[in-house]
């Protein structure tokens, strides 16, 4: 097994992908997002963290988090959104789809089992991770402008003026975070 180390910092901002267990394209069900949204905010009551830009796809999502001064456990916050939304989502349990190793640590089929986190170095930085959140659905082909995907933060920045309504259309897409 690989001897992979994650990079944890009090109070950083990081960059995280999460798939779904064999790119199952169901994270756009209503369901799914809806258990999506109650862990988040459940897990924030207890163990806040700011959340900078979210894009939810069928099959995976990408977020930014800042997380508050002393405290660095952005795994433990998965760990528990994850929970949270395959015990609020049993119907989408598929046993043909669970291994021996996922039995016996009584996994779900909703999630792969990692998620993929980038840490934030700098404001450059962090404005690339913003911009790549936001982009993604036009990088998949879901739409031609960014604006026509619903499922993004990227409303919320344009009404703080983070972002142009019309942001996208001059960015040119390229595969960073080995998508």
């Amino acid at each position: 097994m690989p001897d992979y180390r994650r990079h944890y910092r009090e109070g950083g901002s990081y960059f995280f992908t999460v798939v779904t267990h064999h790119r199952q394209k169901i994270l756009l069900d209503k369901d799914i997002r809806a258990a999506l949204r109650a862990s988040v905010n459940k897990v924030r009551e207890t163990m806040p963290f700011k959340v900078d830009a979210w894009v939810l796809l069928p099959d995976h999502l990408h977020c930014i988090w800042t997380l508050p001064e002393n405290d660095e456990n952005y795994s433990l916050r998965w760990l528990l959104i994850k929970r949270g939304v395959s015990k609020q989502c049993k119907t989408y349990f598929d046993e043909k789809k669970q291994s021996k190793s996922r039995k016996s640590r009584n996994e779900s089929t909703i999630w792969q089992r990692r998620f993929w986190e980038h840490h934030i170095r700098d404001d450059q930085d962090f404005e690339r991770c913003m911009n790549y959140v936001h982009i993604n659905p036009v990088q998949h082909g879901y739409v031609k402008q960014v604006v026509d995907w619903p499922y993004s933060t990227f409303h919320r920045c344009v009404k703080v003026g983070i972002y142009e309504k019309d942001w996208g259309s001059d960015v040119e897409l390229t595969g960073e975070f080995g998508e």
